[in-house]
């Protein structure tokens, strides 16, 4: 029987599970997808905002602050890219400003730091702002990262530390007998977290009249390439409405920009696909933004946000199910609270269960991710003697060579999916899209993990690239 059972890994999941690892509990998180970070973690605007927008009284507005300020030690301690970037809040009109005026507000009371210019001044740092802004608000504690390496890392270091991980599992039955819980019949667990973003509900309903509905919310993006600043510094923001932030110009940790993203209400939970929002994207994006370079535009992506009808998180132990967790509705700024909402999971509301649990006394950390393209010609050129396999380049776009795209496969929580690779190190990530990386990642995820050709997977189940076999020895 397990301690904790945590379903979803996400980034809250994932970070929930690396906060139980410190402890001496036997952990298990389920992951219906093939991989962690599949669902909204892997496609969403990728900052830490700053906390000047949530609602005020609500846990959004409560763990945005807190998470915003826990960022830049988290992110040190997993071995991932932060970047205070600092965003603008863009007015364009009279009526604007008076919004804007309030945020400043709100800004103060929580203690925000902030700067206000007016339309020429903002544009000085970031000319290709739009000549109808005539008011900014300038947020330097706003940062970017990117959410699914930050996700893996969380869940590399939690199994470095004993935690499990089962993938392509789903949660089809769920029951509480006695002092436990029972999933699918063959799993139990004293204790059980719901961490299962657009599918909570689904998850809660096995248990009880679920106290939520989750409606989940498509947002389209589109991405540049490196652009290395020349376009926009600064993530940008429009006014926000009650739909959300706005679509927003947002650079990346590795120097592309984000489009996007609209928010439309979704009845499929896994539709991804890509489209209706675009033209939308298009053009509201011009109230801010001006010269926006779509010749460099390399890719489209869409994710989807689980709104509930509550508007707010819901973050609690469930009142008439003793040991079930909620953690639901985890949409914006949920990247950003997700630090907070797993510290507050892990020692207010279950460990005071575990009375007694002591810290790990030989708690391991995760080795970094390889990144040759930081590395001085030196330090490369050492690590090719030690393995060639680091002097092959399989990504020219990207510049990763075969040693970095074995390195991800072999480790705790590795690769096991093109996606999965492309997540961890970045072939296909460039302007050709895997046109050129794709096959040779195919060939090395099937050495690696010893299977042929034919059960390699783009990522979900399903998604094999070759259906079978020309020649036997494929």
């Amino acid at each position: 029987m397990y301690d904790i059972t945590i379903i979803g890994a996400g980034i809250t999941g994932s970070l929930i599970a690396h906060g139980f690892s410190k402890y001496d509990l036997s952990v298990l998180v389920l992951e219906k997808e093939s991989d962690v970070a599949e669902g909204a973690t892997g496609a969403n605007s990728a900052m830490i905002h700053s906390g000047h927008d949530p609602k005020p009284g609500t846990l959004k507005c409560h763990y945005n602050l807190l998470g915003n300020r826990m960022y830049p030690d988290l992110c040190k301690e997993l071995k991932v890219a932060y970047k205070p970037i600092g965003a603008f809040v863009a007015a364009v009109s009279k009526e604007e400003e008076e919004i804007l005026d309030r945020l400043i507000a709100q800004c103060q009371e929580r203690d925000v730091p902030y700067q206000v210019l007016d339309g020429d001044e903002a544009r000085k740092e970031e000319p290709n702002l739009s000549d109808d802004v005539t008011k900014v608000l300038s947020l330097p504690t706003t940062g970017i990262v990117t959410p699914f390496e930050v996700c893996i890392a969380a869940m590399e270091e939690a199994m470095e530390n004993g935690c499990e991980l089962r993938l392509d599992y789903e949660v089809k039955k769920l029951e509480k007998v006695d002092d436990h819980f029972l999933i699918n019949g063959e799993i139990e667990s004293k204790i059980v977290i719901n961490c299962a973003g657009v599918h909570c509900d689904d998850i809660a309903g096995m248990v009880r009249e679920t106290p939520y509905h989750v409606e989940a919310r498509k947002g389209e993006y589109y991405v540049l390439d490196h652009l290395n600043g020349e376009f926009v510094k600064h993530v940008i923001y429009p006014i926000p409405t009650v739909k959300g932030k706005g679509i927003l110009a947002v650079p990346t940790v590795h120097e592309n920009v984000m489009i996007g993203p609209d928010a439309q209400p979704c009845e499929d939970r896994d539709d991804e696909s890509t489209g209706e929002g675009l033209d939308l994207i298009r053009a509201e994006i011009t109230k801010t933004m001006k010269n926006i370079p779509y010749h460099k535009m390399i890719h489209t992506f869409a994710g989807l946000r689980p709104h509930i009808d509550l508007n707010d998180f819901y973050i609690q132990e469930d009142d008439q199910v003793e040991g079930f967790i909620h953690v639901a509705g985890i949409e914006s700024p949920g990247l950003t609270a997700a630090p907070a909402i797993a510290k507050d999971v892990v020692e207010k509301i279950v460990l005071p269960k575990f009375a007694g649990t002591r810290k790990k006394e030989n708690y391991v950390r995760r080795r970094a991710f390889i990144d040759m393209n930081k590395m001085s010609e030196e330090e490369a050129n050492e690590l090719i003697k030690k393995d060639p396999d680091f002097g092959k380049m399989i990504c020219r776009c990207e510049k990763i060579s075969e040693g970095q795209i074995r390195d991800v496969i072999r480790r705790k929580c590795g690769a096991r999916t093109i996606k999965g690779v492309k997540m961890r190190c970045r072939p296909g990530m460039g302007r050709c899209q895997g046109g050129f990386c794709e096959p040779e990642v195919l060939r090395i995820l099937s050495e690696e993990l010893h299977v042929p050709v034919t059960e390699i997977r783009l990522n979900k189940e399903g998604s094999n690239v070759f259906v079978a076999a020309a020649k036997e020895d494929l």
